[in-house]
């Protein structure tokens, strides 16, 4: 897993927080990079986490949608915006999912139930490598169509 942020001082918060929450062993599985195009290079799904306003999020999707490889996952947080308008602005909108619920803390160790919602084309092997991604951290993915999409003709 690889953890970019365009502020440096972001990066070290972030890497202090997961020091403090991951066992020794699940730690060396996350780098830190500072470059969103060393981030992508190779991923199979990526996320961002810029603000949920929609110029945001068409222009981290933008510069997303043309540094990755064709295979990868897009993946947004958004409450208000609909995932089937967004990924309709990229070359892979089969392959785009939002986070709709917040991830509660996992301190507890018991499974969380998070809200995912997908386009109107997203592929079943989008939901699949998504869905999978989520297990192994221990949440319990939930998937629903888009209700602020229209549906593909």
């Amino acid at each position: 897993m690889l953890l970019e942020d365009v502020m440096p001082n972001n990066l070290h918060h972030a890497q202090e927080a997961l020091r403090q929450r991951l066992s020794a062993a699940a730690l060396p599985m996350v780098s830190f990079v500072s470059t969103i195009e060393d981030a992508v290079r190779q991923a199979d799904l990526v996320i961002d986490c810029v603000p949920d306003e929609l110029e945001s999020k068409l222009e981290i999707l933008w510069l997303l949608d043309r540094m990755s490889p064709p295979h990868t996952v897009l993946v947004t947080p958004t409450t208000r915006l609909s995932i089937g308008d967004l990924a309709a602005c990229t070359y892979r909108p089969e392959k785009c999912v939002a986070i709709v619920a917040e991830a509660r803390d996992l301190a507890h160790g018991e499974p969380v139930e998070l809200l995912l919602r997908t386009a109107p084309n997203t592929t079943a092997e989008t939901v699949a490598l998504v869905e999978g991604f989520w297990r192994q951290l221990g949440f319990l993915p939930r998937f629903e169509a888009d209700p602020l999409s229209a549906q593909p003709a």
